[in-house]
């Protein structure tokens, strides 16, 4: 039963960060970009293009045009990934319709800084859904399907589908400065995504010399839940054999591995570095074939 509530909990905690990631990335757009007629790339630009040349709602054409990017995803990916893509793509549509509502007009008048408030917002709201193993939709889809597949930043894939949409903004605008104002969201929502995406995946190696080191390595394991490893060493000046406990954790766990090796040991040694990257149980898994 507390593990059923525990898996209910996880679940409702991942849905919550998914809306929020959500809401940031229709806010960006709703509220910046589209009354500011400057769009992106993937299903959002899409929407947005069809809003300015016939201004039919652009939550009615994100949602349908994802519907069967979703049902193909399905088929790739995980089926609960497919399900918090419904979820994503639903929720994004009904926040984007609200916003364009509420924001006839930009939030601010600058074109130029509705145009960056715009991309860092969409940029961090897809970053942050991204965390969750989820999706907002359109490229996101794409690129969440072939990076289950390999090695590439969600970014990078993103940035090279969105060109296409975004060129075509040109037969609508007819303005070279329109596109222009697009690439920019595209290139600085992308950087966005890797950064937010990056953070979250950070990973540390860390060194840990102490005489307690038996007791040591059992709280951070019956804490922290990852797995150590005890490496024979030898102090040059003591020339003590002693063992030396090796362990790598996410950014967002090094405070308590911290916390544990204090509750036993408040003189050990620790050392820290940052490992660009990590492939294994419990962490990335490898995408080659």
């Amino acid at each position: 039963m507390e593990k059923k509530k525990s898996k209910v909990a996880s679940v409702l905690r991942s849905h919550a960060i998914i809306t929020f990631g959500l809401l940031c990335t229709a806010f960006g757009w709703g509220a910046f970009l589209i009354p500011s007629n400057v769009t992106g790339g993937g299903v959002s630009g899409i929407a947005a293009i069809i809003y300015f040349a016939a201004k039919f709602p652009a939550g009615v054409t994100y949602l349908l045009v994802n519907a069967v990017l979703i049902l193909v995803s399905m088929t790739i990916v995980n089926v609960n990934f497919g399900l918090k893509s419904v979820y994503g793509v639903v929720v994004f549509s009904l926040l984007l319709a609200l916003f364009q509502e509420v924001f006839p007009d930009p939030v601010v008048s600058d074109t130029m800084l509705a145009t960056i408030v715009g991309a860092i917002l969409s940029g961090i709201g897809t970053g942050i859904v991204f965390t969750q193993g989820g999706s907002a939709g359109g490229t996101d889809l794409i690129a969440m399907m072939i990076t289950s597949q390999r090695n590439i930043s969600p970014g990078r894939v993103i940035m090279m589908v969105d060109v296409v949409v975004i060129s075509s903004s040109f037969f609508i605008f007819h303005s070279l400065e329109r596109m222009i104002y697009g690439y920019c969201v595209m290139v600085i929502a992308s950087c966005v995504v890797d950064f937010v995406l990056a953070g979250s995946k950070q990973s540390y190696q860390l060194f840990i010399f102490s005489d307690k080191y038996e007791e040591v390595a059992n709280n951070i394991f019956s804490n922290v839940k990852r797995g150590l490893t005890l490496v024979d060493a030898q102090g040059w000046y003591t020339r003590k054999p002693t063992k030396m406990i090796m362990v790598i954790v996410r950014k967002y766990e090094v405070t308590d591995v911290f916390k544990a090796i204090k509750e036993i040991d408040p003189e050990a040694f620790i050392s820290m570095g940052n490992v660009m990257g990590v492939y294994g149980k419990g962490f990335d898994r490898l995408k080659v074939k």
